[in-house]
């Protein structure tokens, strides 16, 4: 049998709206919740067991994902009542786990969409024989995140957790957010009081002589905490950048859920989602967005690289560019929101009464 933790715990607030009525985990890419892609994922790599790490909205998993069997998985579900960081969490859902001491325990973080080859990395944390396997990636700018330098070996180094001096970024290495742990890591967490992995399980492991093994890997990588890259994680599904068994169709520019209405003359492309319910107008072009369950783009709207939340409506002549719209609001026509601007849920803006909007 081969366990797996999935830390969806946390409240989404980088990616609010969309998390204000939904936990982020079950925001919909490519169809589905962003949650089932990583369940795919994991079941493709011989996972059987996977406990979700639970809290905010906590109550919303279990109705949509029930015990696993349609998923191919057994699932457990442990919540949290009080917020007990990245590692904590970990060890509060190793309760439920029935795996061995010396057991290679699967963690991933819950907005985290990757190519990575899983089944890889749980061998080669084996023929380490390590008691941290670490996936990490190169970016181009990785003062935003942790930093893990390795040897030649593979070995981890050090940690540097987001790092606030230029003379602090000695790799371009960062935790990307999937590690393969030995259950008794786990369980010698400390189960009584909030506690970081990164700032300091992996830091004291290294401390106390641990193996802590970094595997790098160049495969897509994708932090979905923020609006665009979120809207981005779901058109590269749709677009088959990245693959995963979750989405409900073939690659191609665009996924029309069953029930959606697409009207003669509307445009859309890039990897866009319509939803089921949801209404393209003629004239409308949309194009590398969401649009959500009920939603309605109104005739000769633009919508790009946008996410538009469930009973929405997007007004005639109206631009979104880069805009997230909550759920239920009502985005009156020739309005123009760019650049990251929020609607909050249920907020009803007026025709022509914005024409740039940018947070």
């Amino acid at each position: 049998m081969t366990e797996a933790v999935l830390l969806v715990g946390g409240k989404g607030t980088r990616l609010q709206p969309l998390t204000i009525n939904t936990p982020k985990p079950m925001v919909p890419a490519a169809g589905v919740p962003f949650l089932a892609h990583q369940l795919a994922r994991a079941r493709a790599a011989g996972v059987d067991h996977v406990v979700l790490a639970t809290s905010y909205l906590a109550e919303v998993f279990e109705p949509y994902f029930g015990d696993g069997s349609a998923h191919g998985l057994r699932l457990t579900y442990v919540t949290e009542e009080e917020p007990l960081g990245t590692g904590g969490a970990i060890r509060h859902a190793a309760r439920a786990l029935t795996s061995g001491p010396s057991d290679p325990v699967l963690v991933l973080n819950g907005d985290i969409l990757t190519g990575l080859d899983i089944r890889g990395l749980l061998l080669r944390h084996e023929r380490a024989q390590a008691d941290v396997t670490l996936h990490l990636t190169r970016v181009a700018s990785p003062g935003a995140y942790g930093l893990v330098p390795t040897d030649a070996d593979g070995r981890v180094l050090a940690f540097t957790e987001k790092p606030q001096r230029p003379e602090e970024i000695v790799t371009d290495q960062i935790n990307a957010g999937c590690y393969a742990f030995r259950r008794e890591v786990i369980d010698a967490i400390p189960g009584d009081r909030p506690v970081s992995v990164e700032r300091e399980t992996f830091p004291g492991l290294l401390a106390d002589g641990a193996l802590l093994h970094g595997v790098v890997d160049a495969s897509y990588w994708l932090d979905v905490g923020r609006p665009a890259s979120f809207v981005q994680a779901s058109a590269d599904l749709v677009r088959g950048v990245v693959r995963s068994p979750a989405v409900p169709g073939e690659p191609g520019e665009h996924l029309v859920l069953p029930g959606a209405r697409i009207e003669p003359g509307a445009r859309i492309g890039g990897g866009t989602v319509v939803g089921s319910g949801a209404h393209i107008a003629a004239g409308a072009d949309v194009q590398g967005s969401v649009v959500l369950d009920g939603a309605r783009i109104e005739a000769d709207a633009r919508v790009r690289a946008s996410m538009v939340g469930s009973r929405a409506r997007v007004g005639p002549r109206t631009v979104l560019d880069g805009a997230v719209i909550g759920d239920h609001s009502r985005i009156g026509a020739d309005n123009e929101l760019r650049e990251g601007a929020r609607i909050w849920c249920g907020t009803a803006i007026p025709d022509a009464a914005i024409r740039f909007s940018a947070v």
